[in-house]
Formats: C-alpha cells, sequence, structure tokens
C-alpha cells in the first residue's frame, strides 16, 4: 500500500460526449468541443495519490505539436491554455479506489484528432499510460470560442440538426427539395476529420495547418477548396455538362452521407458528380460537424461577373433568341453556405455570418474557393474586406445590359438593376418554412428596386408572400391558381428607345412536368396612331448556370394595333416539346418576345426565365405521436398525372429512422395511385425528416417528398 499504481484508465466516453453535446456522432475516438471540461477517471491501487510524492503530468498530441500538462490539486481553467485539475469526490470505502481529473482544453484550441497519454513520475520510476485519441470540435456553446452562438435554438438548428430543405426554381416559382446532411451518421466525422489531412495546406506544412485550425475563417477556407476536386483530391466533381455518365446525376442525391462514404472508401477519389446544391449541403455537412454554426443559403438570379465590371450582358437577336455571346452569366439560382463565426481579421462590425463556397466557379488565391466573404461586408460593399468580398457582391447586385443585335449591329439596349440577387433564402429555424434574409445583404435603396421590380403586384393583384408552408416541389405560397393569379408574373421589358410600345409575357400558371405551358403576350400601343408590327416568340431549354441552348419552340406573326390599344395573345406549348431527354430536377426556359414596330424599325424585348416544377410525391405516417425505439409505419403516395406509364426508382430514406435506405423499381399506369408502405423504428430522439424521391425515366425527371417527424424520448 505505499505506492500509488494506476490500473486503468477511462474517459466517461458517454458522459463526455453528453455533457459536451457531442452524443450522437460516430467516432472511434471520444468526441468533445474545446474551451470546456471533460472528466478522466483514473483507477488506482495502492495508496491515494500524494503530489507531494509523484507528479501526474498529461501529454497531449496534435502531429507534431504537443502540451504538457500537469495535474493540479486546485486552481481554475485557463482561457488560454490546457489544464488539468484533481476533482473533489467523496471517498467510496467499499467501492474501486479512483480519482477523477478535470481537463480542460482552451477556446482557442486546434480542432483535429489528439493523442492523450499520461505518464506518472515518481521519485524512482516513471510511467506512461496510453488514454487513446479525442476529437476537438469547435463550440459554439462556449462564449470564448470564436464560433459562439448566443440562441439555443440557433445552435440547435445549425450544429445539431442533420435535416435541412434547399431551394431551387425561380424567384417567383420556389422549391424546396429534401436534404439529409447526416453528421451524425456512422463515420462520418471521421471521414470530415480525414478531409482536414488531406488537404494541400496540410501536406505542405502539417505544422503551420494545424496551428490555424484554431481559427474557423482558416477552416472554411480550407474546406470550401477541398469539397471540390479541381485543385486537390477533393470531395466532389462538378459538372454541368448534362451527360453524367460514369457518375451519378446530381439531383439523384439526397444527402451528404453517401457522398463521403464513397469518397473515403474509393480511397479519395472525386465523386461524380456535383453542382451547386450538392457543393453547399457536403460544405454544410462537413461544417457542422466540426462544430461551427453552418446554413445554406440559395440566390435566385445569381450574377457570374467573370471580368469584374459589375455588369452582366445578355444578348439577343431580332427573333429573340439567346445568344451565348459573352463569359458572363446569371445563374437561375446559386447555392452556397453562411457559416457563423467572429472576423477579427476584419476589424470591428464583421462578425457573425460568411459566405463560404465550395462550387468551383473562379480561383481565389490560385485555389477555386471563395470565403469566408462577411455578410455585412457585402451589405456595405466593402470590396477590400477579406475574402472574395467583390465576387459575391457582384452575385447579388450586378446590372443586367441585354442587347439586341442583327448581323452584329446593335439594335436596341436596355439595363435591369433589379433582376440580379432577385431573393435570396434559406431553412427558417426549427421549420419548414423559407426565410428571406435578401435584407441582410441588400441595403434599403437596393431592396427599394426589387420592391418595385418583384414585390409590385400590378392593378388588381395581390402582393407576393414571402414565407408560408412549403411541400416539397411546390412554391411557398398555397393554392397555386391563387397564387398564380395574385403574383408578378408579368415583366416587361421597355427598350429606352421606344416609349411607343410595351410589351410584357404572364405565365397564366405555374409550370408542371408533364402540362402544357399557358402564357400571354401582352402588347400596349401608347401611341395615338395604329401600328404594323412583327412577333417573335421564343422559347429555349436551359441548365440553371449558364444561356439557353437551341430555340425548342417559336411563334412568329404580323399584329395590327390600333391606337392607345391593349392585346393580349395567348400561347401554349405543348410538353412534347419541352421534354427534356436527360433526368432533371425541374426544367428551365427562357421564354422571349421581341416586338418590332415596322415603320420604325424600332423593338422591344420582354423576357422570362422560370422552372417548370417535377408533381409531388405524398409522405404521411400512421401516427402522428412518433416515440423512440417504437415502430412506426409511413406511406408514401404519388398519383401518375401522365397519360402513359411511367417507371423508375423510389427511393426512401432517413438517418436516424431508417438503417438502410429502402429503395425498389416501381410502374404506375395512368391515373393510377402508387402506396408504398414503410416501417422504420426511430433510433435517436428530436426532429427528424423521412424524404422520398422517385427518379423517372420517361418522362425523365425527379420527383421528391417529405414528412418533418418530432421523435419522442421514451
Amino acid at each position: 500500500m505505499d505506492q500509488f499504481k494506476v490500473q486503468t484508465i477511462d474517459l466517461q466516453k458517454a458522459q463526455n460526449q453528453t455533457r459536451h453535446k457531442t452524443d450522437g456522432l460516430s467516432s472511434s475516438t471520444l468526441v468533445l468541443r474545446r474551451g470546456q471540461a471533460f472528466t478522466v477517471t483514473i483507477n488506482y491501487d495502492g495508496r491515494p495519490f500524494d503530489p507531494l510524492k509523484e507528479k501526474m503530468i498529461f501529454q497531449i498530441v496534435l502531429g507534431p505539436l504537443s502540451v504538457e500538462v500537469p495535474v493540479s490539486r486546485f486552481g481554475q481553467p485557463s482561457l488560454t491554455q490546457w489544464s488539468a485539475f484533481l476533482e473533489r469526490r467523496v471517498p467510496n470505502p467499499t467501492g474501486p479506489r479512483a480519482l477523477s481529473v478535470s481537463l480542460t482544453s482552451p477556446a482557442s484550441a486546434s480542432i483535429g484528432v489528439y493523442t492523450l497519454q499520461l505518464r506518472v513520475e515518481a521519485r524512482l520510476s516513471v510511467k506512461t499510460h496510453s488514454l487513446g485519441q479525442i476529437t476537438l470540435l469547435c463550440n459554439p456553446w462556449c462564449q470564448t470560442d470564436s464560433v459562439f452562438l448566443q440562441a439555443e435554438d440557433l445552435r440547435n438548428e445549425y450544429v445539431r440538426s442533420d435535416i435541412g430543405l434547399l431551394f431551387k426554381g425561380s424567384p417567383r416559382n420556389v422549391v424546396s427539395r429534401p436534404w439529409s446532411f447526416d453528421q451524425f451518421e456512422k463515420g462520418i466525422l471521421d471521414i470530415c476529420m480525414k478531409l482536414l489531412q488531406l488537404s494541400p495546406q496540410y501536406q505542405a506544412d502539417m505544422r503551420t495547418d494545424l496551428k490555424n485550425r484554431s481559427d474557423p475563417v482558416y477552416i472554411g477556407r480550407v474546406i470550401s477548396a477541398i469539397v471540390n476536386s479541381n485543385d486537390d483530391k477533393g470531395v466532389l466533381m462538378g459538372n454541368w455538362s448534362g451527360d453524367y455518365s460514369g457518375g451519378i446525376n446530381p439531383s439523384q442525391w439526397s444527402g451528404s452521407a453517401d457522398i463521403l462514404r464513397k469518397w473515403s472508401e474509393t480511397q479519395f477519389r472525386p465523386v461524380k458528380y456535383g453542382q451547386c446544391w450538392v457543393f453547399a449541403a457536403v460544405m454544410c455537412t462537413v461544417m457542422r460537424a466540426l462544430g461551427i454554426p453552418t446554413r445554406v443559403i440559395t440566390n435566385f438570379n445569381s450574377a457570374h461577373d467573370t471580368d469584374g465590371n459589375m455588369v452582366i450582358e445578355e444578348y439577343y437577336n431580332e427573333m429573340g433568341k439567346k445568344l451565348s455571346m459573352s463569359s458572363d452569366s446569371i445563374w437561375n439560382f446559386h447555392v452556397w453556405v453562411e457559416s457563423w463565426m467572429k472576423r477579427p481579421d476584419l476589424g470591428q462590425g464583421y462578425d457573425g455570418w460568411q459566405v463560404l463556397d465550395a462550387t468551383p466557379q473562379e480561383r481565389s488565391a490560385g485555389i477555386f474557393r471563395c470565403g469566408p466573404a462577411a455578410v455585412k461586408a457585402i451589405y456595405q460593399k466593402k470590396v477590400d474586406a477579406q475574402y472574395d468580398v467583390p465576387f459575391v457582391y457582384a452575385e447579388v447586385n450586378a446590372d443586367v445590359r441585354t442587347i439586341i443585335i442583327k448581323d452584329k449591329k446593335i439594335l436596341s439596349t436596355s439595363t435591369d438593376t433589379k433582376r440580379v440577387g432577385a431573393l435570396i433564402a434559406t431553412k427558417r429555424p426549427g421549420s419548414t418554412l423559407m426565410q428571406d434574409v435578401t435584407s441582410e445583404y441588400k441595403t434599403e435603396k437596393d431592396l427599394d428596386k426589387l420592391a418595385s421590380r418583384t414585390r409590385d403586384p400590378g392593378p388588381g393583384r395581390q402582393p407576393l408572400a414571402v414565407e408560408e408552408s412549403i411541400r416539397p416541389g411546390r412554391q411557398p405560397f398555397g393554392d397555386e391558381e391563387s397564387r398564380i393569379a395574385g403574383s408578378s408574373f408579368i415583366r416587361g421589358m421597355e427598350s429606352e428607345a421606344s416609349k411607343g410600345i410595351a410589351v410584357s409575357l404572364q405565365l397564366l400558371k405555374a409550370p408542371v412536368v408533364g402540362e402544357n405551358i399557358s402564357f400571354n403576350v401582352i402588347i400596349t400601343n401608347n401611341a395615338a396612331a395604329p401600328k404594323l408590327l412583327k412577333k417573335h416568340v421564343n422559347a429555349q431549354n436551359k441548365e440553371y448556370n449558364r444561356n439557353p441552348t437551341g430555340t425548342f419552340w417559336e411563334a412568329h406573326d404580323d399584329v395590327k394595333i390600333g391606337p392607345n390599344e391593349t392585346l393580349t395573345i395567348k400561347h401554349e406549348i405543348s410538353f412534347k416539346d419541352y421534354m427534356l431527354k436527360e433526368v432533371e430536377e425541374d426544367s428551365l426556359v427562357n421564354l422571349a418576345v421581341v416586338i418590332e414596330d415596322v415603320k420604325s424599325q424600332e423593338r422591344v424585348l420582354a423576357t422570362e426565365e422560370f422552372n417548370i416544377r417535377s408533381p409531388a410525391l405524398t409522405v404521411q405516417i400512421q401516427n402522428e405521436y412518433v416515440v423512440i425505439n417504437t415502430q412506426q409505419v409511413a406511406t408514401v403516395t404519388f398519383t401518375n398525372p401522365f397519360s402513359t406509364a411511367v417507371s423508375g426508382e423510389l427511393t426512401v430514406a432517413c438517418s436516424g429512422l431508417l438503417e438502410q435506405k429502402v429503395q425498389t423499381r416501381i410502374t404506375i399506369q395512368p391515373r393510377e395511385t402508387m402506396r408504398m408502405p414503410i416501417s422504420f423504428t426511430p433510433r435517436m430522439a428530436g426532429s427528424k425528416m423521412l424524404y422520398a424521391s422517385l427518379v423517372l425515366t420517361n418522362p425523365p425527371t425527379v420527383l421528391h417528398g417529405f414528412k418533418s417527424i418530432d421523435v419522442q424520448a421514451a
């Protein structure tokens, strides 16, 4: 009994991870958050520990970096360095001989996978004991951490929630689609930590990289580069060609775990393929796993300004066909993430949400990455602030110059200062509502421009609502017919040269795959004399991120119009005219009309880019009161609205509800209703999302549906 002998050491994994709010994260290590104490229990034989006779020193190792932390009997945790103190415990005469040590990392500690050892130094001996590994994450619950977020509901949403909605489509016809971030899935956290190790920064200078990992600004910049594969062994390869052979169509991904696991299992070869929403969703997963509050943002009508002049030039010919003559482009939508962190490098006033974009668009300091760009700096047009503020500012604020040309000669021009950044949106915390965050990016002056263009309902029309309950594949405005009638689908683009003729386009209802597209061309003669006009209407398919391809439908007519007269001319485009050959979530169309005054040769142009939504799946559960570890039944329902039979693959999945995806091939006859029961047993409490997707081959489209489920503890 005259010697203190360590027998075993218990890292108290379950208790520590519950206290650190890392319970549920899957790792072979103990997962902790920095700036917070954790307890280690030391079981021993012999006499109790006596600091006068021996020393206990923890060695904490991160790659080539290490720190020694002696155990003290008294004191307070340090804000700037590791500390270890004996916890006061009431002795248990009949229980095992044990003592507990409270270790605390500084809130500025580097994140990573640490190795822990305990060295016991006595007068005549030194013994070292291995404790294993800990994974240290950022801590938004700790006030001194640079990612501290004040509100508990926001911390739960932006760090611990593993479900989300991504918004696509167009500003007047927003489509929501579910995404499972999967940060709690088996092995995902370990893959995220491996991702840091494979970064070029770590490979080039391990010591410097590990030191810099204390800073979320640095971490965000590293992750935005390695989520794409353009410069390194990154996760995703981008593909916007429409040919997805050799990989997965980006529209068919529904969660991050499949992508990250595939990357890991193939020795870190890029996963094929991603587009902007996939890059953003995977980055959101990684950042949330690392403990950095992150949300997914959609910018509708997002400018890609390649020459930095803040102007996007669009060209049309005299027949209304959009031409590919500019390297600039407007993406119908673009998706990035915002992460919450302090920005001491920018001075006062720029803490909070920071734009990070993993989609490989342009190089930043020689690497395909973007950000972090402070949202407050974008709002203030502080273009000298790091990083990439001018590029993001242009994405939400650039002007659009539209030019009509014929035989390389300019016929007319017009400038639109309102189209870009028409709506910037994210998921509202704790709900399936869309939250409009446009005012965080744009000043009141910018918003006034938008209000005059997108919010003005016009005579006899109701204003456009922004936040309503969103159903999958549907715009968040309730009844479709009444919403279209009350929205601002009419939009004219009147040239500066022509005050006599005005033209606008009006979609009569929200276009849905399988149905005809119905629209009006509305022409107004503001002159006191009749006019002879030529009307050229042109429709082109397009990808969301670039100019349209060839014309798939057109109409050309002569029109006579009386003085001060308004004519409404209805057109319909049939489903067979616009049906795509490749599977897409939502088709996009560029519709344009050019009105030519035969006498004066003056021309006016109106354009509308819109999405054609896929029909939605319905997901319902038998019992709304869902309890953990109790079997439940959900039903996925879909009625085939097409005039022919459809076939495809149905996938149902949910992190925390289903151990594995349910996949089945189905064929549904015209007007037939499919009802697919799915049994599931929740293994995690909290908010979950059961989601379904149906990939059809005829017509080629992807359908989505989801059901939010609040799983109660037993």
